[in-house]
This record gives C-alpha cells, structure tokens and sequence, in this order.
C-alpha cells in the first residue's frame, strides 16, 4: 500500500508570530500578504510546508524568506485546524512565536512583503485567525514571563532596570511595585552590574546592567517567580 485509503489530504502551514522590543514599546511584527485570498492584508508570517521539512526547520526558513531574520528565540505554540480557518483549502497552522531586540536586527528584517512593526495595542486587523494566535502566544509569554527568563531575549546586551521594569509591564499591561521589582531581579543573580550609567533620561543617570549568560543558562527553566501571580 502506497496512499492511505478514503483520506482527504490537508495541508500543512507553519506561521511565525514576531514580538519585538525597542526600548520602550512591545510591538509585534507583520506582513502583507503576497497572494490571494485576502493578498495585501496584514498577516503573520506563514508559508506551507515542504514535503522533506520537519517543522521547525520550515519555521527557520519561513521566518529567514519572508523577513530576513535568523538566529533568532524561536518556541512553537500550538496548532490550529478549524476546518474553515482557510477559505481556499483545508489548512493546519503549527504556530511559532519569536522574541527579538528589535535595535540589534533592525537593518536584518527585509522590506520585500512590507513588514513592519506595530505597538501591541495598535496592530491593525489581522487575516483568517492571526489575531487568535497573537493572543494566545501573549498568554504564553506572560506564564512563562512570571517564572522562568525568556523576556531578556527582548533586550540588547545592557540595559537599565527602568528598561527591564518598563519591559515586564508593557508584557503584563500593567504596573509593577519597583522595590518588589527589583528585590525579586537582584535574588535571582542573573545580572552583572556596570559601571557605565544611562544618562539619557536624567541627570544621575541609571547603571547599566548585562545578563550573566552562565546563569541564564543554567535557570531558564528554574522557578524564579518574577510576578507573583502569574495567569
């Protein structure tokens, strides 16, 4: 036997859901969509994949060709397979989400299908079920946020703790006790101290900081509890 029988073949696409932080504002980066249904529309990036690619191999080539962007915080999400998700075919989605400084890849991200970077609260209205997996990718990240590191793949190789504070509350949409804040950020020993300081936004200026890459290593999957009470 060759083919299984009495089975409708389904295809199989692979969309990327990329958040970037620039030093101030989360922001998610789309596309528009270079064929038809719905051509020119805002879309995550997608792409069907081939028939000799696992799937995080298509996720690689698929975020590389339509941004440029490679070597980049890349986790799978989840699929989504309702059956009229697609209008042309019946399509499964295994969605994958990234996490990028947007300063260090900003010159990276080609401009061949229009992408461009929108503030979470300002992203325009997103094809098929785009913005269903935008949400859930963000309930992801605010779980895993509150226990274990990953949002420093967001930030450049030093930063302030205004910065990482301003960070976790643009993740959380929401306000976060500073003295708590940073009592929690220094217990967990991930950061070294510089002696260069940030003067940009005040005169006495706030002290740099870099991630010690050894220890991040060694807890990302540790519990840190960063928020108390993670949803």
């Amino acid at each position: 036997m060759t083919k299984y029988i009495n089975q409708n073949p389904v295809l199989v696409a692979v969309d990327c859901i990329i958040f970037g932080y620039d030093g101030e504002h989360l922001k998610l980066l789309v596309i528009k969509r270079a064929i038809e249904p719905v051509k020119d529309q805002w879309s995550l990036m997608g792409g069907f994949i081939g028939t000799n690619e696992d799937l995080d191999g298509a996720a690689k080539r698929i975020l590389l060709e339509l941004t440029g962007l490679h070597d980049v915080y890349l986790e799978q999400l989840q699929a989504y397979g309702q059956p009229d998700r697609d209008p042309i075919e019946r399509t499964i989605s295994v969605v994958y989400f990234a996490l990028i400084d947007i300063n260090k890849y900003s010159k990276q991200i080609n401009d061949q299908y229009h992408a461009e970077w929108f503030e979470l609260k300002k992203v325009p209205e997103l094809i098929f079920d785009h913005s269903i997996m935008v949400k859930a990718a963000m309930d992801k990240i605010r779980y895993q946020a509150a226990l274990h590191p990953i949002l420093f793949e967001l930030l450049p190789k030093k930063f302030t703790i205004p910065q990482l504070q301003n960070l976790y509350e643009q993740v959380y949409d929401s306000p976060i006790d500073n003295r708590n804040f940073i009592r929690k950020i220094t217990a967990s020993g991930l950061l070294i101290k510089q002696t260069e300081k940030d003067k940009s936004s005040s005169r006495r200026g706030a002290f740099y900081f870099k991630l010690d890459k050894l220890k991040h290593k060694a807890q990302f999957q540790s519990f840190l509890s960063f928020i108390s009470k993670p949803k």
